[in-house]
């Protein structure tokens, strides 16, 4: 390799590494996306000499930036926030399809008996970037609403991944020590396909954060394998990035789901719970307490410290500029404000977090759960804004609940609660939640963003 392409590889290592560097604090975050991007660039530049430039190397090459180019830049500006899952799970998904598409292309010029340093390889980045590819594409069919979101099981599903798991392992063995044709690495990722359409369906829409930061660490293996395939240490440095910061993501989300990983992926979470006695657990018999935007804005008005709950609901609505404009209100009328962010809010990590940063919320009113807990006993209104499974007190007090022991806001410690929320339907772990009947919560129903214009106006008026 010339010495000039191997000093860009390792310029654009370190961009990679500053990159990641930078977006592990919200202030850098932007800056870190730049940096990244700019060690992408030089990456691919200094790969296009590599293909000496042939005819068709020249327009595969330009093939890929004319239409990939357009693709990130204008899938990216135009998604929805509350799209933003879905987009990353797509995204990923294609990088674990090309790394599975360049390990068979190298297969099939390698011939029947390919050294065992590329085979090897090879075929790992096929399985697990095929699995990455067909999970990321259920995983972007439950978030977007193609098919359902709650898990699908069936009897004996763990025998039938255990013996597809078993199946890959075979023919990986076969490919290694016997002959490598296409007809077996071909039905070999067949079955790392099916493989990742059944790995992904029996796992509720609640737990996909977690699910999308493990097939972002699949993708990851992946691409660090095609860089031994192809002998490329940009792809390997940058592939063991992804594939270690996705694998610690996915343990730290578990961690702060109160789970393990394995109940994640196998305990197929957000099925409808049954309570004791057999009954579905339901809220018959109890009664809640509805306010009107006025009553509540007057309270918020006249209230020393608010802390604001975002969550999933607030995506929805788009509301985080009226949510901004509300927090400015109340600021100046001398009331303390401070947002408490759940490290699993919304349906990808940090999503609370980039959706107040889009409405220009100081981070510095960001408060994490172990730093913002302590503070609700003195917290005058705590206003929980389309969240609910992060605030449930039953992962405190209820054994057997599916989020027992799950750390939570710990919301229902506040002088006084406002619950956001559209209408009295439990949220993705499918059971009840007891706030809703405290004497101290007042239900404010409706559309969040319209409910928080109202409130703004109250504010104003109180």
């Amino acid at each position: 390799m010339n010495i000039w392409i191997a000093l860009a590889y390792l310029l654009a290592a370190v961009l990679f590494i500053l990159g990641l560097k930078q977006l592990s604090n919200p202030r850098g975050a932007r800056r870190g996306n730049q940096t990244a991007a700019v060690g992408m660039v030089i990456a691919l530049l200094a790969t296009i000499p590599l293909l000496h430039f042939t005819t068709a190397g020249i327009v595969v090459t330009i093939l890929g930036l004319a239409i990939g180019a357009p693709v990130g830049a204008i899938s990216a500006r135009r998604v929805h926030m509350t799209a933003m899952p879905q987009m990353v799970a797509a995204f990923n998904g294609v990088g674990g399809g090309a790394a599975a598409l360049v390990a068979i292309s190298e297969l099939l010029h390698a011939g029947t008996h390919p050294a065992f340093q590329l085979a090897f390889p090879s075929i790992f980045s096929m399985v697990v970037g095929g699995i990455s590819f067909a999970g990321s594409a259920i995983a972007f069919a439950k978030l977007q609403g193609m098919i359902t979101g709650t898990p699908i099981t069936y009897a004996g599903q763990q025998v039938v991944n255990g013996l597809l798991a078993i199946a890959i392992v075979s023919l990986a063995v076969a490919n290694l020590t016997v002959a490598s044709q296409p007809i077996f690495f071909v039905t070999l990722l067949a079955l790392a396909l099916v493989l990742g359409v059944a790995f992904v369906i029996p796992i509720g829409g609640a737990d996909m954060p977690v699910v999308i930061s493990l097939l972002n660490a699949f993708t990851g293996l992946a691409v660090a394998a095609s860089g031994f395939v192809l002998n490329n240490f940009a792809l390997i440095v940058a592939g063991t990035l992804v594939g270690a910061s996705g694998t610690l993501l996915t343990t730290l989300m578990s961690q702060a789901m109160g789970r393990s990983l394995a109940n994640v992926l196998f305990g197929a979470f957000g099925q409808i719970q049954v309570g004791a006695g057999g009954a579905a657990a339901t809220a018959e018999g109890k009664s809640v307490r509805a306010g009107s935007p006025e009553d509540v804005g007057t309270m918020l008005a006249y209230a020393r410290k608010v802390i604001i709950v975002p969550g999933y609901g607030l995506a929805v609505a788009q509301g985080q500029h009226a949510l901004k404009e509300l927090a400015d209100e109340l600021e100046k009328r001398g009331v303390e404000v401070e947002y408490a962010i759940h490290p699993v809010a919304g349906r990808m990590p940090g999503h609370m977090n980039v959706l107040l940063a889009e409405a220009n919320v100081p981070y510095e009113q960001l408060k994490e759960m172990d730093e913002i807990n302590g503070e609700f006993p003195s917290t005058d209104v705590a206003l929980v804004v389309g969240a609910n499974d992060v605030v449930n007190p039953a992962a405190h007090t209820t054994p057997g609940s599916p989020i027992y022991g799950m750390p939570i806001l710990n919301v229902d410690q506040a002088k006084n609660i406002v619950f956001m929320k559209r209408s009295m339907r439990p949220g993705f772990a499918g059971i009840d939640n007891e706030l809703l009947y405290d004497p101290k919560t007042i239900m404010l129903f409706g559309d969040a963003k319209d409910s928080l214009t109202k409130l703004v106006a109250a504010v104003k008026a109180a």
